[in-house]
């Protein structure tokens, strides 16, 4: 058996592992008191419950769209802000992250403004095709996009930053245009990190509450998602409530173990 070595940078301070280990407490003991709450006989008829079918293969539909929408939309997004030196770089960079810091009732809000049917955008469309976002399930969509777009941006260009320029550079010295230098070098040597942007992207959406209900609605079968039909089952039934939020618990875990790669495994 071979004997651990010691941290050359000396013992690991008390006053440091206390509130480590407080944190991982304050995260950890709600996770387990809810399961440890839970009744099995509860989460099997939940289970069977054609109202949870529903919501998950929403959910699941709805974040898988958001996310070939994202990637189409975001990988071009993530490779100007990570390999082109533009004027504005900066403010367009920050102007991607405040959907992820804005409330999520203000985000319904907003794309109600936009996209709804007397909306900026939702006006014109309405007039010209008949077709209105808001309590659709394409509104859904919509809604997922706009608050997970920016984590799949933020992850992706995180991604091309370390897979490094000098690659391009060296395709370019070759011949390659930069279009035939993104297809074939920088988004393979990137594709770890936009994979991971993608999970991470799809865990939001797949998360998503408020600005789908401000925006959409609660319509079984057409808006109504996992979060949403557990804040219907939480007004009714608590029991029901928390067996949902364990499946929801189960798919969180699905997805950090689809993340052990990337953020499990010590660098």
């Amino acid at each position: 058996m071979t004997a651990r070595t010691a941290d050359p940078l000396g013992r690991v301070p008390v006053a440091l592992v206390v509130p480590a280990a407080l944190a991982v407490a304050l995260l950890l003991v709600p996770l387990a008191a809810m399961v440890a709450a839970a009744d099995p006989a509860a989460i099997l008829d939940a289970l069977r419950s054609p109202a949870l079918q529903d919501a998950l293969w929403l959910s699941v539909l709805t974040s898988t769209l958001a996310m070939l929408v994202c990637l189409a939309l975001g990988l071009p997004l993530a490779w100007l802000l990570a390999r082109v030196a533009f004027r504005g770089c900066r403010l367009v960079r920050a102007l991607v992250t405040v959907p992820m810091v804005l409330p999520p009732v203000v985000a319904g809000i907003a794309l109600r403004e936009a996209f709804g049917r007397g909306g900026l955008l939702g006006a014109p469309l309405l007039g010209a095709t008949g077709f209105a976002f808001p309590y659709t399930t394409w509104g859904v969509v919509l809604a997922h996009v706009f608050v997970s777009l920016p984590f799949v941006v933020i992850s992706i260009e995180g991604g091309l930053r370390s897979a490094g320029q000098e690659y391009d550079a060296a395709a370019a010295t070759l011949g390659a245009s930069r279009w035939t230098t993104f297809r074939r070098v920088t988004v393979p040597l990137a594709l770890p990190g936009i994979a991971a942007g993608m999970v991470l992207g799809w865990a939001r959406s797949l998360g998503e509450f408020g600005a789908t209900i401000t925006f959409n609605g609660n319509y079984p079968g057409t808006t109504q998602t996992m979060p949403t039909l557990i804040y219907v089952a939480r007004q009714a039934d608590g029991d029901t409530a928390l067996a949902l939020s364990l499946v929801m618990l189960a798919v969180s875990i699905g997805i950090l173990v689809a993340l052990r790669d990337r953020w499990l495994v010590p660098g």
